[in-house]
């Protein structure tokens, strides 16, 4: 007798067929309307807070589905919409500034679904609905900055090794330091050897200059972390925000995609994302008058700034105390007087530096500058033209009293609203350059919805047809194939959900093409054990030679499209990714399905005794 599998085979079929079922269930439970609450400090929510949020709610009548305590987040089930939103409001006004809240989309899935690690896949932008942004960063300003920072560091470092110079500014593309003698030309040659190879100097022969550039490898670096960095803070702010399986990419070589699956306020979103806000330390300069430096004479080593709310004029100390990305936590809040403030956190290296200012500076006045860059569209001439502007104000002069370092409050700002925006950019980190929203569009959630129905529709139609065309061309046998067609997609669906793919329509498309290509395996092995049984061999014989000759040009076949798959996956952005992948896990499941599992459902049926007849 022949046709029959060892128990193992049948055992790992049968094994991956449940798991298939288990781990595919999740997606069939919907989703929950949910407000998600973020505490805006380092403390996770207490019960007796969450005592307080769920009072809130009774006494609105707000009734809630499921309450969930996760660390610093809290996650609120609704039944429908309006509780969500009334929940949302409500949350809002009450807890005030101290918490992020936000309106999510939570899985439905059973605790017991959930306690294996089943959680449902998740769906992509123009399934879900939400907004898409395609941010272009500024290299030219990460550049300037890059310029300014070893401008800085090397007047210090010339400072610090006690070299003489004239001066030390960026002229032409380059860094001119003027020395006093060739002394010191020698000693600052031997010093950027020691301090600053990346950057390539040039020596004038005749007088003690050096001119140091940023080298080419330099630039590249410069631009690779600008966007690296921006691309870590944008992801950052989105989690901040509360926003659910966001996509935040590279594309290019200075370009960003981020797309918030669910979110419906742009304004929100594009204010976020758009804003490069920083804070920084600096020393008010009291020996020289304000007023000649409003005449033009502004003193060596200073700089004017003006004050937010009066615009009166300050002048400040060029030497920065600190900036905003040594801010390690930030949570907004009230000072003794009840106005918003903003309570920091350093690191190390910024606590030792204000630390070692406040005590070496007790009795004298420092300044908090907010920077913030901004770009403004406007009409000129009938055509769009963009602005980037540059704000930098005065929000806080305080004289300092004590010695203080790691911990200390910020005030100065007009309403809690901006005291919270600012506290969340602090923590998420500060941009390292500017970047500009090129591309905007919105899908709604009715959109997205009609998408997901277009969708299960092709999928659902092109399933049905190759069923009828499987069962009355091939009979018993083609029967079996759509047993195992319908394997192979409760397997790609499980594979997507354990993988946390995210699910978009180019992603349904490969899908509904796996579909098709799944049987693909099942006509080459029909056919040919037909053409078997032509031959006059016997039915098991037909089924053996059928399945052992067919799967070489089977193997062929799929090999050659799944490496089609992994140059899309690997040469493909956005939509084409997301084609591939689906596409590379419908051809390795349906080679599963199609060769072991319809050989499995054949064996029993077929294998192990005499039989006379084929229906196929």
């Amino acid at each position: 007798m022949q046709n029959h599998f060892p128990f193992w085979k049948n055992f790992l079929i049968l094994a991956v067929l449940v798991l298939g079922i288990v781990y595919a269930l999740p997606n069939l439970f919907g989703d929950d309307p949910s407000v998600q609450i973020s505490s805006n400090n380092i403390d996770n929510i207490s019960p007796a807070q969450l005592a307080n949020i769920e009072k809130s709610l009774s006494g609105a009548t707000i009734k809630t589905k499921a309450l969930e305590l996760q660390g610093k987040k809290v996650l609120l089930r609704f039944a429908n919409t309006d509780e969500q939103m009334r929940a949302a409001d409500l949350l809002r006004n009450t807890l005030g500034s101290k918490y992020t809240v936000a309106l999510n989309l939570a899985p439905a899935t059973p605790d017991w679904l959930r306690s294996l690690g089943a959680d449902p896949m998740y769906l992509g932008l123009d399934l879900r609905g939400g907004v898409h942004f395609l941010l272009e960063v500024d290299m030219v300003a990460a550049l300037k900055q890059a310029e300014e920072r070893y401008n800085n560091d090397i007047r210090s470092a010339l400072r610090s090794a006690k070299i003489r110079y004239k001066s030390v500014a960026y002229d032409k593309g380059a860094v001119k330091v003027v020395l006093r003698n060739d002394k010191d030309k020698q000693a600052a040659v031997a010093l950027v050897d020691n301090e600053f190879r990346k950057m390539d100097l040039k020596v004038d022969d005749e007088q003690p200059v050096l001119f140091l550039r940023i080298s080419e490898q330099e630039i590249k670096e410069i631009k690779k972390f600008a966007l690296a960095q921006n691309i870590t803070t944008l992801r950052n702010r989105v989690n901040e925000l509360g926003v659910s399986e966001p996509v935040i990419q590279q594309q290019g070589d200075n370009r960003i995609v981020v797309q918030l699956p669910g979110v419906q306020d742009t304004a929100q979103a594009k204010e976020i994302l758009g804003t490069t806000a920083t804070l920084e330390y600096r020393k008010v300069d009291v020996q020289h008058d304000v007023q000649n430096a409003l005449g033009g004479r502004v003193p060596v080593g200073s700089k004017l700034y003006y004050e937010r709310d009066t615009r009166a004029p300050v002048l400040l100390k060029r030497r920065v105390i600190i900036t905003g990305d040594q801010i390690v936590d930030a949570s907004s809040g009230l000072d003794q007087n009840g106005s918003a403030s903003v309570n920091i956190v350093l690191n190390g290296i910024g606590a030792k530096k204000m630390g070692k200012f406040t005590k070496d500076n007790i009795g004298q006045p420092m300044a908090v500058v907010f920077i913030e860059q901004k770009t403004t569209t406007k009409i000129v001439n009938g055509k769009k033209v963009r602005r980037k502007e540059k704000i930098e104000e005065v929000i806080s002069i305080a004289t300092v009293r004590d010695a203080f370092s790691k911990r200390f409050q910020t005030t100065g700002l007009d309403s809690t609203q901006e005291a919270r925006k600012l506290s969340l950019l602090l923590r998420a980190g500060a941009l390292a350059a500017p970047v500009e929203i090129v591309e905007e569009r919105t899908v709604g959630p009715s959109l997205g919805q009609d998408n997901i129905d277009k969708g299960m529709m092709s999928v659902m139609v092109g399933f049905v047809l190759v069923l009828i065309f499987m069962a009355i061309y091939y009979k018993v046998f083609g029967l079996i194939a759509n047993l195992a067609l319908t394997f192979n997609l409760v397997v790609i669906v499980a594979v997507l959900s354990m993988l946390q793919a995210t699910l978009t329509l180019p992603g349904i498309a490969g899908i509904v093409l796996t579909v098709g290509m799944a049987v693909d395996a099942n006509v080459l092995i029909f056919e040919r054990i037909k053409e078997e049984l032509a031959n006059r061999n016997s039915p098991q014989t037909s089924i053996f030679v059928g399945y052992e000759k067919a799967f070489a040009t089977i193997f062929d076949a799929n090999i050659t499209t799944l490496l089609v798959a992994l140059v899309l996956f690997g040469f493909g952005t956005g939509p084409i990714k997301g084609f591939a992948i689906t596409l590379a896990i419908g051809i390795l499941t349906s080679m599963f399905t199609a060769i072991l599992g319809s050989r499995m459902v054949i064996n029993w049926i077929y294998g192990n005794r005499r039989i006379e007849k084929l229906s196929i």
